[in-house]
């Protein structure tokens, strides 16, 4: 152990004498994942990846400045130059103001940029009450639209694959589209936090393959034209969701974190269609226990058998109570999953209920197609306070299961396992 401290300690000597540049050039040999850890070794190595860039200039500059700081970065050498800048904005209509406003740009290793508007959210209470729309149209692959403002350096390898969106507002909402609208290379998107957004259309016949979307609580339209979209996530107030007939795309991984219940009072089942027919050939879902008893169960013809979910592997279920009807529900789902190889079921009081076919779901469990489950290897419960509920919970779930005398492991809330 003294020798290995010894020499640790005579490396790290060696390597606090060398200048910046000569780090970054270590540093440019080493895989990206390696590279990110340097990190790790010292406040030294920390202060090398957090070196930034500071700028000023008025809303308008944004494009020209970022286009400029994507340009000069070098993904194989990638202490060359900062990779966070911190520009500081004014509104030129806004002459009262006493504070600039701040936007943080990171460039993350894998082609990742995070663009964070959030440093302006104590600066102007109006701008965050305003309501306003947001357009992304992504160009096609084969247009290679590049930043007027700045031509891009021949140098410059970095090409954005992901864009993390936060706090975008009405005063920056020009701004990102002119962006997003010069990122050909695009494949993954995240929008979070952006208060006041209350319409969002998404244009991507190309590359967008993901699109997460967070806590953007006041987004009441939702527009999406992406036909090669494979994974789309979604936390917050359930909104009026249109795809595009010619775009209709078939997702992989879906997660429909609706909790907080609709946007609107007047939803209705007719209305979720076109998120149901998307959703369909999922292989991995998270969908809360109202959205398929108020939304999906009236819309499908359970006797019938002719909607069932036949590649779902993966079910994360979200139930808000937990009597005898909640649990028909939840069964009478499961029977539409002759696939399914795991179950996560997540308590959560405060999740919202939809009581409109509260006394419909006692029956339900005679009318479905599909009688069992065959390949269900793993139920996870979560979020049950009382043990005796969950003991109950559980073995109602394994009745449904047959797999040749073989019983499906279930976790329980404290992490122990039934039976053991």
């Amino acid at each position: 152990m003294e020798v290995t401290t010894t020499t640790t300690t005579t490396v790290e000597g060696m390597f606090s004498t060398l200048p910046d540049e000569i780090l970054g050039s270590i540093v440019s040999f080493l895989p990206k994942e390696s590279a990110l850890e340097t990190s790790l070794i010292s406040k030294r190595w920390r202060q090398l990846w957090n070196q930034v860039l500071v700028a000023h200039g008025s809303l308008h500059d944004i494009p020209g400045v970022l286009a400029k700081f994507l340009a000069n970065f070098e993904e194989h050498d990638p202490l060359k130059h900062p990779r966070m800048l911190q520009f500081h904005y004014d509104h030129q209509q806004e002459q009262e103001q006493e504070q600039d406003s701040v936007l943080m740009a990171t460039i993350a290793t894998n082609s990742k940029l995070l663009l964070d508007f959030s440093a302006s959210d104590d600066i102007n209470l109006k701008e965050l009450e305003t309501h306003y729309e947001l357009q992304l149209i992504m160009p096609q692959q084969q247009y290679n639209m590049a930043y007027q403002q700045v031509p891009s350096s021949p140098s410059s390898t970095f090409l954005v694959k992901t864009l993390y969106l936060k706090s975008v507002r009405v005063l920056t909402s020009v701004v990102v589209s002119s962006i997003v609208s010069n990122l050909e290379h695009l494949e993954s998107l995240v929008i979070s936090d952006c208060s006041g957004l209350k319409s969002l259309f998404i244009e991507s016949e190309s590359k967008l393959r993901k699109l997460t979307i967070l806590d953007c609580l006041h987004l009441k339209y939702l527009h999406l034209r992406t036909s090669k979209l494979k994974s789309f996530t979604y936390r917050g107030l359930l909104p009026r969701i249109w795809v595009w007939p010619e775009s209709h795309f078939n997702l992989t991984h879906a997660k429909l974190d609706f909790r907080l219940g609709p946007i609107s009072s007047d939803f209705r089942p007719e209305d979720f269609d076109e998120s149901l027919l998307t959703i369909k050939n999922s292989q991995v879902l998270t969908l809360c226990q109202w959205t398929f008893e108020a939304l999906i169960w009236p819309s499908i013809s359970p006797s019938s058998g002719s909607f069932i979910f036949y590649k779902l592997k993966e079910l994360y279920w979200i139930g808000s109570h937990k009597d005898e009807n909640s649990i028909n529900a939840l069964v009478s789902f499961l029977k539409l999953c002759p696939a399914l190889e795991q179950l996560s079921f997540a308590f959560d009081p405060k999740s919202y209920s939809y009581w409109g076919s509260r006394t419909k779901f006692s029956c339900l469990k005679q009318e479905t197609k599909y009688k069992e489950l065959q390949h269900l290897k793993l139920i996870k419960l979560m979020g049950f306070p009382i043990r005796a509920e969950e003991v109950s919970v559980a073995k109602r779930l394994v009745g449904l299961v047959v797999m040749k005398g073989k019983v499906p492991k279930i976790e329980l809330s404290d992490g122990s396992y039934l039976g053991n």
